[in-house]
């Protein structure tokens, strides 16, 4: 009898309520490919744009995963069967700059991802777990574990002392909270529940703004500043922020996109942006080399990642709904054992 596995695929009806689960045969790995046994995954907002809005039926979604190799293909060394791994965002994009070819193959967008028992996957692009991470811990790190160090680390080459503006209490966000934590970089985080911002603070930002409260929140995020604005401001692409991100922001700082909640295109205070300096700069995940730097560093620093809650996978579309309803703090995992 031929082993199976259980599979997530898209439908041929856009949405959550397309997801269809089925059984299908475990694949084998070709020539410089790896079996890995996926043990969990984990939602990110770009995974529901996936699900959402680009019609792909048939498609495996979900570009995080983590697990252990099953099988090795021919040709493929300095692994084993048995090492507990993570997939990467783009399997491609293994170092230096992005390119078109790097980037050009996304897990779980233009190929199959992660909502499955097992995947074939490059060798290439795999990367070890930190070191006494579970799998749905790991699960969190490829997307956004890994752009917020690229957007600390990389893009926004902030040191100790700098000063880091962060949305809300998402994934993302409280990944940067932890790794600037770390880094002894100083965070002002914004969310509209005083709740959250005390868990927020808890985790180590300095300082906390309810944004219901307070709409026009650039104020007092540069009155904390000494009036010179934060060094970096991590900038979701939401309508009503953009303008308040770039009143933020200080002298010739660094505003990081790293994606879009709106419906519209935010309308950008061009003068505002030009006359002082700031620079704006799209960004999405990073290389596996990227990945392999921030291991080494969690490694040393010994942190962990924010779980809020654990689905089956059977389960993935709840999953989603909980993650719409905006009541999460930190990741949403998706186990499958």
């Amino acid at each position: 009898m031929t082993a199976t596995m259980r599979v997530i695929r898209l439908g041929e009806q856009p949405g959550l309520d397309g997801l269809t689960l089925s059984h299908e045969p475990i694949p084998a790995p070709g020539p410089g490919e790896v079996l890995v046994r996926i043990h969990a995954t984990s939602l990110n907002y770009h995974d529901y744009i996936v699900i959402e809005h680009m019609p792909q039926p048939g498609r495996i979604p979900m570009s995080d995963g983590a697990g252990v190799i099953a099988a090795l293909g021919d040709g493929v060394s300095g692994l084993a069967v048995g090492d507990r791994v993570m997939g990467a965002f783009f399997p491609h994009w293994i170092d230096g700059d992005p390119t078109e070819a790097s980037n050009a193959a996304i897990s779980g967008e233009s190929i199959d991802g992660f909502a499955a028992e097992y995947a074939v996957v490059p060798a290439h692009s795999l990367c070890p777990m930190p070191q006494g991470w579970d799998f749905a811990e790991a699960a969190t790190l490829p997307c956004a574990g890994l752009t917020a160090w690229r957007a600390l680390q990389v893009e926004g080459r902030l040191r100790p002392g700098a000063t880091v503006l962060l949305p809300g209490s998402g994934g993302l966000s409280v990944y940067m909270l932890q790794l600037a934590t770390a880094l002894g970089i100083t965070a002002i985080v914004t969310s509209s529940s005083d709740g959250k911002l005390e868990r927020l603070r808890a985790l180590g930002a300095a300082h906390g703004i309810n944004y219901r409260k307070v709409p026009e929140w650039s104020g007092p995020v540069r009155e904390l500043t000494g009036g010179r604005g934060a060094d970096l401001v991590l900038e979701i692409g939401g309508q009503s922020s953009i303008a308040q991100s770039v009143a933020a922001c200080r002298m010739a700082g660094r505003i990081m996109i790293v994606g879009s909640t709106g419906n519209a295109a935010p309308e950008l205070p061009l003068r505002e942006v030009v006359m002082r300096h700031i620079r704006m700069v799209g960004m999405a995940v990073g290389s596996v080399a990227h990945l392999r730097e921030l291991v080494g560093f969690i490694d040393k620093a010994g942190m962990r990642p924010v779980i809020d809650s654990r689905f089956a996978l059977e389960r993935l579309g709840d999953a989603f709904r909980h993650q719409l309803s905006g009541s999460h703090f930190g990741k949403i995992a998706i186990t499958f054992d």
